[in-house]
């Protein structure tokens, strides 16, 4: 049960810090700015890596845990308690915020800026680098690698400053499930939902080309770190 505490824990964080800046961004006329946006959200997960990963590999996002699934680094029964655990605590956050800030309209949610079929394009490539990074600096699930939290902090902070205008940059699931479902505002969520999911699970098929020895070959830990 520790492991899945810890996923509620670290994914409230995750939705808590990132679109809470967005909501104190939009009521400070901008005071966060775009960029401040997308650092928090990089620094949020870069944190819960080093605080959480030796517990349950902080994934903060079910197609994360997916993509290890698929890359057979997870056993298949822990799949849906991960899953279910990070929307909890994904849900939880933005009900917070809605406490916090009851007349912010979308608490956060993420909405195409063009078309869906562009936010759909973005947000599986965007998935796809970042489960890719994953799983290339992973390790054992009791283990803590010096730059992983680095590197994956890293490309969501790199991520989300350069696509966030267009698509959101979610790559989350839990994260855009939560503000959508809490603000009653699921337009476009089907995007947040599906493209993430197979960037991820198309990831792992890169990794098997790129760094076929030990990138996603079963491994004695029965979960992972980023």
């Amino acid at each position: 049960m520790k492991k899945y505490a810890a996923e509620a824990m670290g994914t409230f964080a995750l939705v808590f810090a990132g679109t809470g800046s967005i909501v104190i961004n939009e009521i400070s006329n901008g005071a966060i700015t775009h960029a401040g946006i997308a650092v928090t959200f990089g620094l949020v997960v870069l944190a819960m890596i080093y605080t959480l990963g030796d517990v349950s590999g902080a994934h903060l996002n079910p197609a994360v845990t997916l993509g290890f699934w698929t890359a057979r680094r997870m056993p298949g029964h822990e799949v849906l308690p991960y899953i279910v655990s990070q929307i909890l605590g994904a849900v939880a956050a933005s009900a917070t915020l809605k406490i916090l800030f009851p007349a912010n309209r979308l608490l956060g949610a993420t909405l195409p800026s063009g078309s869906e079929a562009q936010s759909f394009m973005l947000e599986f490539i965007l998935t796809l680098l970042l489960m890719f990074t994953i799983l290339s600096v992973s390790t054992g699930a009791k283990e803590k690698g010096i730059t992983a939290g680095i590197a994956v902090g890293a490309i969501i902070g790199l991520e989300a400053m350069f696509a966030g205008p267009i698509c959101g940059a979610s790559m989350n699931p839990a994260r855009s499930l939560a503000p959508a479902f809490v603000s009653l505002h699921p337009e476009h969520l089907w995007i947040y939902l599906i493209a993430p999911i197979l960037g991820a699970a198309t990831a792992t098929l890169a990794c098997r080309c790129i760094r076929e020895e030990g990138c996603c070959s079963p491994t004695t830990q029965p979960n992972t770190t980023l």
